[in-house]
C-alpha cells in the first residue's frame, strides 16, 4: 500500500472520529426562529450633539446589554452589524411589546427639578419644558441636572419588615453623587406637598417617575450617600421594570427599531420535526437510488452520505454557527447535493473501465493462460482473471477520482460563490442558509474525495470483489448511457428550436412579472406580518372582517385551517394587540406564532441588496467561468442563468407566491446548482474538444451533453427526493422554499443541455477559438463503445 492511500485513510478516520466526538459532546446553537424568542434590529441615529458611528454604537450596545439582562435574559446575544446597527436576540421572550418598550427606549435618561405644576397657559422659561408625568398630570421641569451616565446601577427590592412594599435602589457613580445631592438638596428646601419638592426622572421624553424628596432630607444638603431609594405603591413587576429602565441608563445616541421578529417555540419545533422527517426520507430514498444504480460503490456512497451529515453537523456546532430555519432547510438540501461529487466520480470510473476493457479486447486474449500447465490452467486462469479484474477496477477508480476532480472543484467553487453572496448581502436567518450551504459544500468535498475514496479503494482491493467486478457497479456504463451510445442522437441539430422555446418561456415569465406583479414580502416592502394559531378554524372573509373592525380594513388577511396571517403596514405593538383581541372574538383562543416588523428604510435596502446579490452572482460566475474555460462558455452560462432565474421568478409571479428573503436564498441556490451542472457539461466539452480538434464544435458539444446525461439525471434525482419531501412535509414555512428549488433545479438541469450548450455553439461559430491542448494522448474512441477519450 502506497503512502497516499494510508494518509487518506488516517485522515478519513480522524475526520469521522472528531466529528462524532463533537456531535456527542456539544449542542447546536439554534436561531430564534427554531427555539422561539424575539430579535430586534436597532439602528443608531445622529443626535444634535453626537454623531452615530462605530464607537458610539458600541457604547450603545453595552447599555442595551444591561437592559436585556434586566429583562431576565442572561448573556443575551447582542452584536453590532456594520457601523450603526445592533442585533439583539432575546431567547424565550415572546412579549414583543415589552421587549421593544424596554430595549428600544431611545432618549437619554435625565434627572430634572420640578419647577411647578403646568396648565394650558404655562409658558416655559429658558431650558424649561412642559411634560406629562406618570399619572397624567402636567409638570414644568427645568434643565437636566444629571444624566444616566452618572448611574452605576438600580435594583428592585422588597421591605418585608416595615411593610412598605417594593422599592428601587439607585446607585450613583462619583460624578453623579454630587449632582444628585445638589438636586435633592434644592428640592428639600420646599415644603412637603409642594411640586417643587419633586424630582422628575425622564426617559424617552416621558416621565417614568417623579418622586418627592423625603421629609428627613435637609435643605441644601440632599442625599449624598451615593445611593437612594425610590418608594411607592409598586408591584413587583413595576419595581423591576423601573429598575431596568434606570439601570439601562442613557444611550449615547438615539436608536430606531428597523426590524423585529418574534417566533413562537411551537413553530420552530414543527420546522425541526418536518425538516428531520424530510431529511430522513430524502436520504433513505437517495441512498436506495444510488445503491440500485451503483451497487457496491453506491452502498459506500450511501455510508459516505451519513458521514457527510455527521461532518456537516459537527462543523456547524464546532464553529458556533447559528442554525436557522432556512439554514436547516439548506442542511437537508445539501445532503442531496452531496451526491453530486460521488456520481461524478463513479460515472467517470465507469467510462475509464469501459475504455480499458475496449482496449484490451483488441489484444490476443491469451495472457490469461500464459505460464500455467494444463493441470492448473483453470485455477491459474481464474486467479489471473481476478488479478486482472482487480487491477482494472483499481485503475478505473483511481482515474475516476483524478479526472473528475476538475469538474468537482469548479462546480463546488461556483456554489461557494453563491453561498458567500448570501452571507455578505442577505440579512437575518437567510445568512444562516449561506453559512450552512458553505459548510455543506466543503463537507461534501471531504466525504467524497477522502472518505468515499478510501472505502471504495479498500473494497475493490478485496479478492471477492475483484473476481466479480459487476457487483461494484463500475463494470457497466449503465442503461441510459448504453441506450444513448446505441442511438447516438444528434441533440444539437435542433439547437435553434431549443433557443426559441427558451425565449418563449422567458417572455411568458416576464409577462407574469409585468401583468401580475411580484408579491414582495414585508422584508422587501417594509411593514408587519403576524401569524396566529387559533383554537377553531375561521374563514378568510370572517377573519378579514374582524381585522377590519379593529381598524385595519386594508390589511391582507389569509387563512389556512386554524392559522391566520395578517399583513399590514407599519403598525405598533399596541395595534398588533388590538388585532389579536379582535380575532379572539371570532376564532376562540389565539396564540401568536410569528411576528415580523420591517422598517421601510430596511425594506428598501433589502430589496436593493437582493438585486445586487443576483447581479453580483451572475457577474462572479461569468468571471470564474471565463477564467476556467473560455469567455464564450462563461457568457453562455451566465445568459442561461439569467433565463433560469427569470423563469423561476416568473413562475412565482404567476402563482402569486411571496418574494422574500427565503426566496432570495432559494434563487441564489438555484444559480449555484445550475452553474454547477453547466460546469460539468463544459468541463466535458473542453476535454472532448481537445481530444477531437478536427471535429466540428457542435458535434463535440453534443457528444459532451450525451456523456454527462447519466450524471445529470442521477444527481438531479438525488436533490429532487429531498426537495419533494420538504415540499410535502415542510409546512408553509418551507414549502415555498422547496417549490422554488424544485422549479429551479428542473429548469437549470434542462437548460445546461438545451440552452447553455447551444449558446456556446453560437458564440464559438461567431468567435472561433483554438481547441485546448489534450491532457494526454489516448486512442480514438470507437463509436458505440461508450469510452471517453
Amino acid at each position: 500500500m502506497t503512502r497516499a492511500p494510508v494518509v487518506r485513510a488516517l485522515a478519513a478516520f480522524a475526520v469521522i472520529a472528531t466529528s462524532l466526538y463533537i456531535a456527542l459532546t456539544m449542542t447546536p446553537r439554534l436561531g430564534l426562529d427554531l427555539r422561539g424568542g424575539t430579535q430586534i434590529v436597532l439602528e443608531t441615529k445622529d443626535s444634535p450633539t453626537v454623531r452615530a458611528d462605530a464607537e458610539t454604537t458600541d457604547r450603545t450596545l453595552e447599555v442595551l446589554r444591561r437592559r436585556a439582562d434586566g429583562l431576565g435574559v442572561a448573556d443575551a446575544p447582542l452584536s453590532r452589524s456594520g457601523e450603526r446597527r445592533i442585533i439583539v436576540e432575546l431567547p424565550g421572550v415572546l412579549d414583543a411589546t415589552k421587549a421593544a418598550e424596554v430595549i428600544g427606549k431611545t432618549a437619554q435618561l435625565t434627572f430634572h427639578p420640578v419647577v411647578a405644576l403646568a396648565d394650558q397657559g404655562t409658558t416655559p422659561g429658558k431650558g424649561e419644558r412642559v411634560i406629562t408625568d406618570e399619572d397624567g398630570g402636567r409638570l414644568l421641569i427645568g434643565p437636566a441636572r444629571l444624566t444616566g451616565d452618572g448611574v452605576s446601577g438600580a435594583e428592585a427590592g422588597l421591605d418585608s419588615q416595615s411593610g412598605t412594599g417594593w422599592f428601587v435602589t439607585v446607585d450613583f457613580r462619583d460624578q453623579g453623587r454630587e449632582a444628585w445631592a445638589k438636586l435633592t438638596g434644592e428640592a428639600a428646601c420646599n415644603p412637603t406637598g409642594d411640586p417643587k419638592r419633586r424630582v422628575a426622572i425622564v426617559l424617552d421624553d416621558k416621565v417614568i417617575i417623579s418622586p418627592q424628596v423625603n421629609e428627613g432630607v435637609a435643605c441644601n444638603v440632599g442625599l449624598s450617600g451615593g445611593s437612594t431609594q425610590i418608594t411607592g405603591s409598586f408591584t413587583a413587576e413595576e419595581a423591576q421594570d423601573l429598575a431596568v429602565l434606570i439601570e439601562g441608563g442613557s444611550l449615547p445616541v438615539p436608536v430606531e427599531i428597523i426590524e423585529q421578529r418574534t417566533v413562537g417555540p411551537t413553530l420552530g419545533a414543527a420546522a425541526i420535526a418536518a425538516s428531520a422527517q424530510a431529511g430522513v426520507i430524502g436520504v433513505v430514498l437517495t441512498a436506495l437510488f444510488i445503491v440500485v444504480i451503483y451497487r457496491l460503490v453506491g452502498l459506500i456512497a450511501a455510508f459516505a452520505l451519513a458521514c457527510y451529515a455527521l461532518v456537516s453537523y459537527a462543523a456547524l456546532v464546532a464553529l458556533g454557527a447559528t442554525l436557522t430555519l432556512p439554514g436547516l432547510a439548506g442542511f437537508v438540501l445539501a445532503i442531496g447535493m452531496a451526491v453530486d461529487a460521488n456520481v461524478l466520480v463513479f460515472e467517470r470510473a465507469r467510462e475509464e473501465y469501459a475504455a480499458d476493457r475496449t482496449g484490451a479486447a483488441g489484444g490476443s486474449g491469451t495472457a490469461g493462460a500464459a505460464g500455467g500447465s494444463r493441470a492448473d490452467g483453470p485455477k491459474a486462469s481464474r486467479e489471473a482473471a481476478a488479478a486482472g479484474g482487480g487491477t482494472k477496477l483499481r485503475q478505473a477508480l483511481e482515474k475516476g477520482f483524478r479526472n473528475a476532480w476538475s469538474a468537482v472543484a469548479d462546480s463546488n467553487i461556483t456554489t461557494l460563490l453563491a453561498a458567500g453572496l448570501l452571507f455578505f448581502l442577505a440579512s437575518g436567518p437567510v445568512r444562516g442558509f449561506g453559512v450552512t450551504l458553505s459548510i455543506g459544500v466543503i463537507a461534501s468535498l471531504v466525504t467524497a474525495m477522502v472518505i468515499t475514496r478510501v472505502l471504495a479503494q479498500w473494497a475493490v482491493n478485496r479478492r471477492a470483489v475483484s473476481a466479480r467486478p459487476r457487483i461494484t457497479g463500475l463494470s457497466d456504463i449503465g442503461r441510459v448511457r448504453r441506450w444513448l451510445n446505441e442511438r447516438d442522437p444528434d441533440v444539437m441539430r435542433r439547437r435553434t428550436a431549443y433557443l426559441v422555446a427558451t425565449g418563449v418561456l422567458v417572455a411568458v415569465s416576464l409577462a407574469g412579472i409585468a401583468l401580475r406583479g411580484l408579491n414582495y414580502g414585508v422584508e422587501f416592502t417594509g411593514g408587519r406580518i403576524v401569524e396566529y394559531a387559533t383554537s377553531r378554524p375561521i374563514t378568510a372573509d370572517a377573519a378579514r372582517e374582524l381585522v377590519g373592525d379593529a381598524g385595519f380594513p386594508s390589511a391582507v388577511v389569509q387563512t389556512s385551517g386554524s392559522d391566520i396571517s395578517v399583513r399590514t403596514g407599519q403598525i405598533s405593538n399596541t395595534e398588533v394587540n388590538r388585532i389579536e383581541a379582535a380575532l379572539e372574538r371570532g376564532a376562540g383562543q389565539v396564540s401568536k406564532v410569528r411576528d415580523e416588523l420591517i422598517g421601510p428604510s430596511l425594506g428598501d435596502e433589502l430589496r436593493r441588496n437582493a438585486l445586487i446579490a443576483l447581479a453580483v452572482a451572475l457577474a462572479a460566475q461569468l468571471l470564474y467561468l471565463a477564467f476556467r474555460f473560455r469567455w464564450t462558455f462563461g457568457l453562455a452560462a451566465v445568459l442561461t442563468l439569467a433565463a433560469d432565474a427569470s423563469i423561476v421568478i416568473g413562475a412565482f409571479a404567476w402563482l402569486g407566491k411571496p418574494i422574500d428573503g427565503v426566496f432570495l436564498a432559494s434563487m441564489l441556490t438555484v444559480i449555484g446548482y445550475s452553474v454547477n451542472d453547466k460546469v460539468v457539461v463544459f468541463d466535458r466539452v473542453r476535454e472532448l474538444w481537445g481530444a477531437r480538434p478536427k471535429e466540428s464544435f457542435a458535434k463535440v458539444a453534443g457528444a459532451a451533453v450525451l456523456q454527462t446525461v447519466p450524471r445529470t439525471v442521477n444527481t438531479g434525482l438525488g436533490a429532487l427526493f429531498i426537495l419533494a419531501a420538504l415540499a410535502v412535509l415542510g409546512g408553509a414555512s418551507l414549502t415555498d422554499f422547496a417549490v422554488a428549488l424544485l422549479i429551479g433545479i428542473v429548469v437549470g438541469t434542462l437548460s445546461s443541455a438545451f440552452v447553455a450548450t447551444p449558446l456556446a455553439i453560437v458564440f464559438e461559430q461567431r468567435h472561433p477559438g483554438a481547441p485546448p491542448q489534450p491532457k494526454q494522448r489516448v486512442k480514438p474512441r470507437r463509436e458505440g463503445s461508450g469510452a471517453v477519450v
